[in-house]
Parts: C-alpha cells; structure tokens; sequence
C-alpha cells in the first residue's frame, strides 16, 4: 500500500524505515476501507511516521494522551516552516491522526471517564422511560439529555436528589431563558424533561412530593408558531436542483422527495435502513421516531427510481445499514443536522425567502398541500403520525384557501 500512496524512492524508504510498519498500514488500509481518498491517506502516512518517532514506539507498551499532546508541541516546534505556517492546525492534525491510529491499535490509555453525579437514578429514569411509560426513543434521549445536564451543574454540597431545591431549578432555567437563550417553546421542553424527573423521583420515594408540581413552564402562545414551509413551486425548484448525476444530486433528490412527498420528519429520514425498503411488495417501513411506532407507506415510482439511482451510484461502500451516508470521509449515517444543511442549501439555491428553511418546512409544506387538496385533518393527521388531532389542527389556521370560503359566507340573511 505504501507504494501506491508514494512514487518517490526516498518518501518509501522512509515510510518502511519508521516503527511500527505493518500497524500504520493496518490503519491506512482501515481508513481506505472507511472512503478515505488516496491524497488523505498520504497526509495521515505522513503524520503517522512523526507520530512513532516522536514518541518513541516500540511494539509494545500504550501512549496516554498527555504524552501524545507532547509529541505534538516537539514536533510543530521543530520546524514550524514545514508546518504549513499554522502551528495549531498542524498539531491539532497530529493529535488527530495519532489518537486515531493508537486508538485502532488498542495502545492509546484512556482515562477513565467521571462517574455524573447521580448517575444511578438517572439510569432508572430512563429504563422507567423505556419499559414503564413506553416513550419513544427519541424522547428518551432528550428527556436523558435534559436531565444530566441540570444534574451536571449541581453544586457539591448536593449529594442526593432529595437535597435539590426549587431555587436550583429556577437557577438553571432562568440561564436558559436569558435574554440570547432558549425560546419559549425551548424552555417550556426543558421544563418538562424536568417535571417528568421528578415526578418519578417523587413517585420512587426518594425525596418528598411537590418540587415537580412547583416548577412552572412559560406560556407559549397557540399563535405564536404558526407552521410555515415554501410554496408547491417553491419545492418543485428544490426538487429541480438535484436533476444533476453528481453524488450529492442523487442522494439529495431521494431525500428531498421524502421529506416532501412522505412528509417525514428528518430522524425519521436518517433512521431509514438497507432492510426497510420491500422492492417486491413496493413499500418501504418508517419508524416514527415520537410515536413509538412502525409506520409502512407506498414506495412510489418517483422515490423508488431515485432510491435505486443513488444505491447503485453514489452510495459510499460501508458496512452500516443507514441508508443515507456522509458523502466524504469518515463514511457514516447522517448526523442530526446533515439533513437540515441540505434543505437550508438547496433552499437559498433557489432563493426562497421562506422563515424556516429546515428539514422540517417540508413537513409543512407537504401538510399544506393535502390541505388544498381537502383532505381532512385525520387523514392528515395519519399521514403525518400525529398521535392526537390537537397537532394536526395547528395547519387549519394556515389554510387560507378555506379560511376565505368561510369568509365569503353571507350571513346577512340570518339578521
């Protein structure tokens, strides 16, 4: 592989003639594996070689961290010149590079990560979460999310749950509601994430009743967040945008038309799986990431034609099953704000001047044009995954097609 990456005689001899050979292959070859492009697994060659003699390595032995952020500080030291003139991009590519590798090689010494604070009743919120109360996953995560981080600001002084004051949750919240902090509708989220911890420490007997019903959440006006996406001709351009063969025009095109033909919400985009999909019975299965439930839908011509172009075509090689996948390397699924850069992009690309140009608009949208086409707001609401009508009849305010109708009604006659 070494004589792939180099031509030159002399830039061979010196990769073979570094320690530890067949361990920096190893992990070349790894990241080869992971899509790394032949230009990237040159630079990280490179910074391996520096990484062994900097440090010393023999065959066995690990490195802590400390002793590799040394290493790092020699190496752009010695010739800050050949650097590339930035000393902190340098080293921060060393450490990079070299945690990678030690890390692959199993020689990298990790301390030990802190015990949280109250570790133990966290983890009982949410296996009560899980197997008791039967939420979704992904209100798990943010409720679990939420909770460790008010549990993490605790002062030393409070050993147990029993010990939080109203005055500690007040602290934390009012940070939150800061002028430049959350919104309303933010802060009233993490007022319940709290609520619900305590409900179920109180209900658990570990501290006394009353702290849940105490903390109050801000009004959130039914008005204040009318649910606003782009026009039909707004999302016919988005979908034009991706007419190209490129990489990112194939897998874009399939996800775009998901989220605005299906109306799916983006974690339920990204949780799409290889085995979701039925060519057979053409239908593909989503997993609705509130509702804790399996949805199936129609694969239509459309989708199942840009599914099939962007699977053969563009699809990185990778062993996860995440159908959507990280175009450049580090090859992986799409992280939770991969589908919202691609919405937002493709959405100034055609100039839309629409508020909201996140994945979710075209929920809205899609939402907005069954309204036009007077579908009713529990078909809606079943097409959406709404678990109540309460979430669907926000869209009736928005309806200005029938909201003109009633308008025109002449009710003089009733006088």
């Amino acid at each position: 592989m070494i004589k792939q990456l180099f031509k030159r005689g002399d830039a061979v001899r010196r990769q073979v003639a570094a320690p530890l050979v067949s361990s920096r292959i190893a992990y070349l070859k790894h990241c080869a594996e992971r899509g790394a492009k032949p230009s990237t697994l040159g630079n990280v060659a490179r910074t391996l070689v520096a990484v062994a003699q900097y440090l010393g390595l023999g065959e066995q032995g690990t490195v802590r961290l400390s002793e590799l952020e040394a290493a790092a500080e020699r190496w752009v030291c010695q010739d800050p010149g050949r650097r590339g003139g930035n000393r902190e991009t340098a080293r921060q590519r060393f450490l990079r590079h070299g945690a990678g590798w030690l890390r692959f090689a199993g020689r990298l010494e990790v301390a030990a990560a802190p015990v949280p604070p109250h570790a133990d009743i966290s983890s009982e919120f949410v296996d009560y979460m899980r197997r008791e109360a039967g939420w979704s996953e992904a209100t798990v995560r943010t409720y679990h999310a939420r909770t460790e981080e008010f549990l993490s600001q605790l002062g030393p002084e409070t050993h147990t749950v029993a010990d939080i004051t109203l005055a500690d949750v007040d602290r934390h919240l009012g940070g939150k509601g800061a002028p430049g902090g959350c919104s309303r509708i933010t802060l009233r989220n993490h007022v319940s994430a709290l609520r619900a911890f305590f409900r179920f420490v109180e209900r658990r007997g570990r501290r006394a009743p009353g702290l849940s019903a105490a903390i109050t959440a801000p009004r959130v006006y039914r008005d204040a967040g009318l649910p606003v996406g782009p026009t039909a001709d707004e999302v016919r351009r988005l979908l034009e945008t991706t007419a190209g063969d490129s990489a990112a025009d194939l897998r874009d095109r399939a996800v775009l038309l998901l989220l605005s033909s299906y109306g799916l919400r983006a974690g339920e985009v990204r949780g799409l799986r290889l085995d979701d999909i039925d060519w057979e019975a053409e239908t593909f299965r989503v997993r609705r990431s509130k509702v804790g439930r399996t949805s199936v839908f129609p694969l239509s011509r459309r989708l199942g034609d840009a599914l099939l172009r962007y699977l053969r075509e563009a699809r990185p090689h990778c062993g996860d099953r995440e159908i959507f996948l990280a175009l450049k390397a580090p090859v992986r699924a799409l992280g939770p704000s991969g589908l919202g850069c691609i919405v937002r992009r493709r959405l100034q690309r055609i100039g839309s001047d629409c508020q909201r140009r996140g994945a979710h608009s075209l929920r809205h949208a899609f939402a907005q044009r069954l309204l036009d086409q007077d579908f009713s707001l529990e078909e809606i609401g079943n097409c959406l995954g709404h678990r109540s009508p309460e979430s669907t009849s926000v869209y009736a305010k928005v309806h200005l097609a029938a909201l003109r109708r009633v308008a025109d009604v002449d009710l003089e006659g009733l006088a």
